[in-house]
């Protein structure tokens, strides 16, 4: 997977060379540096690790590494601070072994890939003005991690349609759970030139719930537009 990962990466960086020739000559640069003011839009691919947890109980969790992708929109309040909205997406397979508290219940075995969403409000510092610069970034947000194990049975709606007959659509509730979620980093920011940039960034994100808590390490390379 982590080769899978440094490959793309190598990719990205080769198309950011030649991003590299196109310049957004009609926006003059700031006295300040090239990204003062200005809006940035970035498309992002991820690499997070894996998780290995247990309770007390016996009941435990394996997350395996995995890639993904994002997205991030954001503003330059000035050279130096910057604020972003960043979306990242993950699949990654995982192992679980429920324990019920019954002690005449079967103990649960399931394997299964589920789905990682983090939407994150971050504040970046950089500590230079130029266009080469390392900062550090932080933010809160929202995530969501969908077992994709249904919770209850479908409900199936059926009806008729004059076009294609008889049509039934189900829909289905799964176990998942949504909760607040705080993340720290640090990282490089390379202003190619004065419409294209890159980042490469470091981060922790911390996930609360019901029970404990997930703590997942993500690093995340990107390429993007500033307008």
């Amino acid at each position: 997977m982590l080769k899978r990962f440094l490959l793309v990466v190598f990719l990205i960086l080769t198309s950011t060379a030649v991003l590299a020739q196109y310049d957004n000559r009609q926006k003059e640069r700031s006295k300040f540096g090239s990204r003062d003011g200005r809006f940035e839009a970035s498309v992002i691919l991820a690499y997070q690790t894996g998780q290995d947890v247990s309770s007390e109980g016996g009941s435990s969790l394996d997350i395996d590494s995995a890639t993904g992708w994002g997205i991030s929109f954001g503003w330059n309040w000035t050279d130096r601070v910057n604020l972003q909205y960043r979306l990242l997406s993950t699949s990654p397979r995982y192992s679980a072994v429920v324990v019920p508290e019954d002690p005449d219940e079967l103990i649960q075995d399931v394997e299964h890939k589920m789905s990682k969403y983090s939407h994150q409000l971050n504040a970046t510092y950089h500590f230079m003005k130029g266009s080469f610069t390392p900062f550090v970034v932080g933010g809160i947000g929202y995530g969501t991690l969908d077992s994709n194990i249904a919770s209850e049975p479908p409900s199936v709606g059926c009806w008729w349609d004059p076009w294609w007959g008889y049509i039934c659509h189900g829909e289905w509730k799964t176990f998942k759970a949504s909760e607040f979620t705080y993340n720290l980093g640090v990282g490089l920011r390379w202003d190619i030139n004065n419409a294209i940039y890159s980042r490469a960034v470091y981060s922790r994100e911390f996930i609360s719930l019901d029970n404990g808590s997930l703590d997942f390490d993500t690093m995340t390379v990107e390429v993007g537009l500033m307008f």
